[in-house]
């Protein structure tokens, strides 16, 4: 039988665990800290009995993940909760604009741009699911169908600025912004519209749902995959050398290019090694807890209802803040974005306290203190906010690496989303998942699709070492 080691158990790397233990290889999975899950995990934070997920929370390529479907999380415990209105942007002086998953719905929310929302997205959001595989996986590849992959990924080569002025409204215009803005990027830059419309496109095919319990739920299903077909885990142990896992077949890292390197380095092909050491990282994150009794009080009406909040403004306010933080910059007002799980998931609340996750974007390895700027900035649309707040718990940039070690100075996105990461990440190469040691592959959300927990990296690195054992 052929063995198989997975170090690290972030969704990705379970999910490449679990497919290997499914094609009958013996896996093991290492993990350093004493429990598993990486970004995924769930916690009593702030109040016992009042539920936080640690850092993802809101998972729309999660319910549409193939590689999810194919291992069937679902009849591992997993549970999908969808909130009544998935996404909103709060606005001053105006109503916020608000997206749900009907198209038509939204549109009509939005006025005199709902027939350019409408064109903008019904299509393309209709096809989603039928190319989820492909619109999951490598940019670079050989598509299955290729004319309605074009449909979708010709618009995401616009610049998020250039995708917006599509929209005459403010309102439209902030709602995709807010969207874009989960790049980390300068709107400003070509193909920064590429993740706000995957994100819409995705919230329209299929929601911005939340897991029943928190997003442990979601490594919880891989475990239980994982351990039914086999497979066995370790925690609290630390891989430290390559030479430490040399007796398994194949060898998959749920690490960042970083660690990567600090484990391989030495075996590397010099010119994997340089472009592992050239991998860009980018801006921090400043997280925020907060145990709120009532619930947030926004003003508008929408908000109180949604799943998922962007603070920040109008488009051009988005826009400022996001070129600060790639400067280096502190913003006085920086992007703030707001999960309620509690809204779908009662679960996570302990009577009439509930869980508020927001994080900050702020420059990367941001040493000071977000928390007053998040506040300020969820209270310009919620006034009196502070008084409600029961419980806070917060985490830094230079905290976020004690947390998971993939974060580099707080990037929880683990790597940039420049033009040529988007298209070629960790490295220029059309096997991303190679690390060039023979057998040796890397899962992380630092290889394509990138961020979020969908375990597809992991899925498509699985498939790698899998004909890789066969040849």
């Amino acid at each position: 039988m052929s063995t198989a080691v997975v170090v690290g158990s972030g969704p990705n790397g379970l999910t490449a665990a679990a497919l290997l233990a499914r094609k009958g290889v013996e896996v093991t999975v290492i993990e350093a800290a004493e429990v598993i899950g990486g970004g995924s995990r769930t916690a009593e934070l702030t109040l016992p009995g009042v539920l936080h997920d640690s850092c993802a929370a809101i998972h729309p390529m999660g319910v549409a993940s193939p590689a999810f479907e194919q291992l069937g999380l679902e009849q591992h415990g997993l549970q999908w909760l969808w909130p009544e209105v998935d996404m909103a942007h709060p606005l001053d002086e105006m109503p916020a604009a608000w997206m749900v998953r009907s198209v038509e719905r939204t549109a009509e929310g939005l006025g005199e741009d709902g027939t350019a929302w409408s064109r903008s997205f019904d299509s393309i959001s209709k096809s989603f699911p039928g190319l989820r595989e492909e619109i999951l996986g490598p940019i670079v590849h050989f598509p299955k169908q290729p004319l309605r992959l074009a449909r979708f990924g010709l618009p995401s080569l616009k610049s998020a600025s250039r995708y917006a002025a599509r929209f005459r409204t403010e309102r439209a215009r902030a709602l995709f912004g807010g969207a874009a803005a989960h790049s980390f990027s300068p709107l400003t830059d070509p193909m920064s519209a590429a993740i706000g419309v995957a994100l819409v496109t995705a919230g329209h095919a299929f929601g911005l749902p939340v897991a029943r319990g928190g997003s442990q739920s979601v490594v919880d299903a891989l475990e239980s995959v994982l351990l039914q077909a086999g497979g066995r885990i370790e925690t609290g142990r630390r891989v430290s050398d390559l030479s430490e896992v040399e007796d398994f077949d194949i060898v998959l890292l749920d690490l960042a290019p970083a660690g990567v390197l600090g484990l391989a380095g030495s075996r590397m092909p010099p010119r994997v090694r340089s472009a592992y050491s050239a991998y860009r990282y980018g801006p921090g994150s400043f997280k925020l807890d907060l145990a709120v009794e009532g619930g947030v009080p926004w003003t508008d009406e929408a908000c109180r209802k949604a799943g998922t909040v962007h603070v920040g403004g109008s488009f051009e306010e988005l826009a400022a803040a996001e070129l600060s933080i790639n400067r280096g910059v502190m913003p006085e007002r920086p992007f703030v974005l707001v999960a309620q799980q509690y809204l779908a998931d009662p679960s996570r609340s302990k009577g009439n306290v509930h869980p508020v996750w927001a994080y900050a974007h702020v420059p990367a390895g941001y040493p000071g203190d977000a928390s007053g700027a998040i506040l300020d900035q969820i209270e310009r649309f919620a006034p009196g906010l502070r008084e409600r707040i029961v419980g806070t718990f917060t985490r830094s940039t230079l905290e976020f690496p004690e947390y998971n070690e993939n974060y580099v100075d707080g990037d929880i996105a683990v790597g940039a989303n420049s033009a040529r990461q988007l298209v070629f990440r960790p490295r220029v190469t059309l096997d991303p998942y190679s690390t060039g040691i023979p057998g040796v592959f890397i899962c992380s959300q630092a290889t394509p699709p990138g961020g979020g927990v969908h375990g597809m990296c992991g899925w498509h690195a699985a498939d790698r070492a899998i004909r890789h054992l066969a040849a």
